[in-house]
């Protein structure tokens, strides 16, 4: 997985050809907050799939798998 962003979203390459670009908000010490309700329409050309439950929670554990103290913090409300 490929995690990139900017100071408002981050997106969630799952390098399988699906992308999952969710709001957030970057904060001070390298913490970024991703709003989970966000979460819910896959990138083009993969638009009209809305996400399930279930994918959601395993993009979020598998994002908390790769995070360690070198990384910007990823924590989902």
């Amino acid at each position: 997985m490929k995690i990139t962003g900017s100071n408002s979203y981050i997106k969630f390459d799952l390098e399988n050809g699906y992308v999952l670009k969710a709001d957030g908000e970057m904060l001070v010490g390298k913490k970024f907050v991703v709003y989970k309700d966000s979460m819910k329409v896959w990138e083009p050309p993969h638009q009209d799939e809305k996400l399930t439950e279930k994918q959601v929670i395993d993009i979020i554990e598998q994002v908390k798998r790769n995070i360690n103290e070198n990384t910007v913090q990823i924590i989902f409300e």
